[in-house]
């Protein structure tokens, strides 16, 4: 089952459009794969999301 990284939904679970206009000026803020909360450290250069299960997510170069 994978999860909505900016709602925290299930993908299967409804429309996300939101959720994909968001994505493109946002970083996630849920695991898409647990579903927890993320520690997200935004910086000049990017952000950086960390699962405490799953690791680390970098933004898009």
């Amino acid at each position: 089952m994978m999860f909505c990284d900016h709602c925290g939904e299930r993908l299967d679970s409804g429309v996300h459009t939101e959720c994909e206009k968001r994505r493109t000026l946002e970083p996630p803020r849920y695991c898409p794969q647990c579903r927890r909360r993320m520690k997200v450290q935004v910086t000049p250069r990017g952000w950086t999301a960390t699962c405490s299960r799953h690791g680390e997510t970098d933004s898009p170069s």
